[in-house]
């Protein structure tokens, strides 16, 4: 049989961090000992049932059985609008100022295909989502992280960045509540980005995936869009996955400034198919849910973080205890490097975790690990890494 080559693109990609760690995950799960998986960002407690009532009815409707339009039902759109406006304060046209796709990541990568053009820079952080590299790749862009530091509370500092690769910027991504390392933006970042793209021209994408998951329950991640001039210049993709556990549902969208939204949705109807007439309806309904409603959803992270952080603490283990997402980004000790401590909890407490390298250089010295998985799985896993005596 014959043996193609793949691509110059493909050969550029980084191997995916995440089928690194399926595949990891599949070797160490043994009957004797069963593998905790503490690396994967799906949430796994169950769909409110009011979404899923929704689904069930919508699947039996012969409206949702043809081809949906590309630009998702008028009814979505406005749904989306609405919750905007509710939420964050932000005026939206449902018309031109919104676009619906089949979950975020095709947002982070296919926006930065629609703007940038070859040669010009995707700059982000490091540590960051490590699709926002491969977005880079795919758009035939370079790649500029700018180094997190815990001592910024692992916020950019724009100053940083190189005048000559500013100047040559096409997009500016960012990512708060920060995935890999739970910092929380505050107004004071997102002005200070929408200063530099106002004297750089880039827009700014912001990948707003952990909206609803700040510090504590009363701790409301700021949209960017709500910020002064954040929409002219800027666009924000939201996800369904964390905010109402509908990860496998696929739902997600984008909005703001209505050039990059028309850019991407001419690109959408080029490159991605459309998002099923049911699971649109099911998200109208997960939109209109009232405020407390959508903090019972989330309270469950919340609640683990507090005793999660109590327990490592116990543990010796030094950890910021400022972070929001359903993660948390923990030092590896001094002994130790990032890929070197990640496979020891997997071979010695088979509990797989995040290496934070995976998240960029910037990521050396740091794993991290993810509250979604269920209270006995994750105490046992803590058991298991105290019993290894880290810090003692």
């Amino acid at each position: 049989m014959p043996d193609f080559a793949a691509s110059q693109l493909i050969n550029h990609l980084e191997e995916n961090l995440f089928s690194v760690l399926e595949k990891q995950a599949r070797e160490f799960d043994t009957p004797e000992l069963p593998l905790i998986d503490l690396s994967s960002g799906s949430p796994r407690q169950p769909t409110a049932p009011e979404i899923i009532d929704t689904l069930q009815t919508a699947a039996a409707n012969p409206v949702n059985h043809d081809y949906p339009s590309f630009w998702g039902k008028p009814q979505v759109r406005q749904a989306i609008a609405d919750f905007y406006q509710r939420h964050y304060g932000v005026e939206l046209d449902p018309e031109t100022e919104v676009a619906v796709f089949q979950g975020s990541h095709i947002g982070v990568s296919g926006i930065p295909r629609a703007i940038v053009n070859s040669g010009q820079y995707i700059i982000s952080t490091d540590p960051c989502y490590p699709i926002y590299r491969s977005a880079a790749i795919q758009a035939q862009a370079q790649f500029y992280g700018i180094a997190l530091k815990e001592e910024d509370n692992f916020l950019p500092d724009f100053s940083r960045v190189p005048d000559e690769i500013a100047q040559k910027s096409g997009l500016l991504m960012l990512n708060y509540p920060h995935n890999p390392t739970g910092a929380m933006a505050t107004a004071e970042l997102f002005d200070a980005a929408l200063d530099f793209a106002r004297r750089y021209n880039t827009p700014v994408l912001h990948d707003f995936a952990y909206a609803a998951i700040g510090r504590h329950a009363e701790d409301a991640p700021v949209s960017l869009l709500a910020r002064p001039g954040g929409k002219e210049w800027g666009i924000e993709t939201y996800t369904l996955s964390k905010t109402f556990r509908m990860a496998g549902w696929r739902f997600g969208f984008a909005v703001g400034n209505a050039s990059i939204i028309r850019a991407f949705k001419k690109l959408h109807t080029h490159s991605y198919s459309t998002v099923f007439g049911a699971v649109q309806d099911a998200a109208i309904t997960a939109l209109s849910l009232p405020f407390d409603r959508m903090q019972q959803q989330v309270a469950v992270y919340h609640q683990r973080r507090e005793w999660v952080l109590k327990t490592l603490a116990e543990m010796r283990w030094p950890i910021s205890t400022e972070q929001g997402t359903f993660f948390l980004w923990l030092p590896v000790p001094a002994t130790d490097s990032t890929q070197q401590f990640a496979e020891r909890l997997l071979k010695d407490a088979h509990v797989l975790v995040a290496p934070g390298t995976g998240f960029g250089a910037g990521g050396e010295g740091y794993i991290r690990i993810s509250l979604t998985t269920d209270d006995a799985a994750l105490k046992t896993a803590l058991e298991r890494i105290a019993a290894l005596r880290l810090f003692a």
